[in-house]
């Protein structure tokens, strides 16, 4: 998979969660490595997701995981936390911020 592919898709994924609910302005950076290996960003504001192929320097996280482990968190087939507890995912800077991200990954706009 290149890194086009893997963007496509994983923004057709996260453009589809509802993030509806949210009300305050997060940005995260992914930073993805091995196989499709290259940086995105993923910004929330006002309830709507807007995925760009673009670095965010004013982030408040930043998640470093393989495209793998992407879809299945975006999915909802793999926790997030239980990813970082198991070396599949890190992640920097504002953690209450990044945990946030498990409110609306793998829940579908109705």
């Amino acid at each position: 998979m290149t890194y086009g592919e893997m963007f496509e898709k994983v923004k057709t994924v996260l453009t589809a969660a509802d993030a509806s609910d949210i009300r305050e302005h997060l940005a995260y950076q992914f930073h993805i490595t091995g196989e499709a290996e290259g940086i995105f960003y993923v910004e929330v504001k006002d309830g709507q997701i807007y995925v760009e192929p673009y670095e965010y320097h004013d982030r408040d996280a930043q998640f470093t995981c393989s495209a793998d482990t992407l879809f299945k968190i975006a999915s909802g087939k793999q926790d997030p936390v239980m990813a970082v507890t198991f070396g599949k995912l890190k992640v920097e800077g504002n953690i209450e911020k990044a945990l946030k991200l498990k409110s609306f990954i793998g829940k579908k706009k109705s």
